[in-house]
């Protein structure tokens, strides 16, 4: 069964897909209300679910007439996607960021679920047991290794 942050990201997916702009501006009062949730739960979504690292950028507006913008970010190849998110890897790469970077590729078509399942394995804090800040470094080098590979193999 499906939780309410799992419902309120889709539906905001769901948004994001049949606008006619690049972006969707949404309320969070309206959305919560909407859900009958806690307004904090959509900032939750939002912070979550909706990174740059998920392809996403948010940007909001405080006030009466506040708002929040989500934007997908669309690159044109997926050698531009995989570009892009190695240049995110050079600084580290926590558990969180390595597994929103899988989602996103998923998510573009890039990788299939198996490579998902393989990534998210090979780069799990169980497997890379070391210390921080090593940890984050490994599994960053561990990451790029991989998609410098997925970036070779879809330019031939």
């Amino acid at each position: 069964m499906r939780n309410i942050s799992d419902i309120i990201e889709g539906y905001l997916k769901g948004v994001i897909e049949v606008s006619e702009r690049d972006y969707i501006e949404i309320k969070r009062n309206e959305i919560a209300e909407r859900f009958q949730c806690v307004p904090s739960q959509i900032n939750y979504v939002i912070n979550t679910r909706f990174t740059a690292d998920r392809g996403y950028l948010v940007e909001s507006k405080r006030g009466g007439g506040g708002y929040i913008r989500i934007k997908r970010i669309t690159l044109h190849t997926k050698s531009d996607v995989l570009s892009d998110v190695i240049k995110r890897l050079e600084q580290g790469a926590s558990q969180s960021m390595a597994e929103d970077i899988v989602f996103r590729l998923l998510n573009e078509d890039i990788i299939s679920k198996r490579e998902a399942k393989l990534i998210l394995s090979a780069s799990d804090r169980a497997t890379l047991l070391l210390p921080l800040p090593t940890r984050d470094e490994v599994r960053a080098r561990i990451l790029i290794a991989m998609l410098f590979t997925l970036k070779y193999q879809s330019s031939i």
